[in-house]
């Protein structure tokens, strides 16, 4: 977990050094803007969520087509496609691994850092609330590129599933066609 101060962007300090006692910001929009900002947040929770049960999915997959190919013996029998199924699986757990270990998660303030309390209670109401948007918007940043990693390793991990399905089918077809027409 890595966790940050993320200095507010200089449109927002620009903006708050042009506002007056009169023109302050509205409270409203201030409130408006966090809750979009955290249900943002939640969508990319609940994403992440999606992309682990997936990733469960094609590890049981996975898993399903090694065990049928073992039982039925094919992947001993020395052939292509026993050749690109073994180099299938090969890389199909490579790219399930690589989407199953842990990232860093950033967050934001550091609650365990005692010069949060300096930092953040210094600030105005409106400052404050500017920082703390600012903090989200960098997070959903960096954990978008995580999720994103992890969604392109499944979506390789399918693909390769699929071609070793299709080279499973092949194979057994191959081989059932060439038995019964040997006989």
């Amino acid at each position: 977990m890595v966790t940050a101060f993320i200095p507010l962007n200089s449109l927002v300090n620009e903006h708050l050094k042009m506002l007056s006692v009169s023109d302050s910001l509205s409270q409203v929009t201030l409130n408006l803007a966090a809750e979009d900002i955290r249900t943002v947040s939640q969508q990319q929770h609940e994403q992440a969520n999606t992309l682990t049960t997936k990733l469960n999915i094609l590890f049981v997959v996975n898993g399903a087509l090694l065990t049928s190919l073992s039982i039925s013996r094919l992947i001993y029998v020395p052939s292509i496609f026993s050749l690109v199924e073994v180099l299938g699986f090969l890389v199909n757990f490579i790219l399930l691994i690589n989407a199953f270990l842990p990232r860093q998660v950033i967050i934001s303030p550091n609650l365990e850092d005692n010069k949060f309390l300096e930092r953040y209670l210094a600030l105005s109401p409106e400052e404050y609330q500017l920082q703390m948007m600012a903090n989200f918007v960098e997070i959903y940043k960096a954990n978008k590129i995580r999720i994103d990693d992890i969604s392109q390793s499944l979506i390789y991990a399918a693909y390769t599933t699929l071609t070793i399905a299709i080279s499973i089918m092949i194979n057994i077809l191959f081989t059932y066609f060439i038995a019964v027409f040997t006989v």
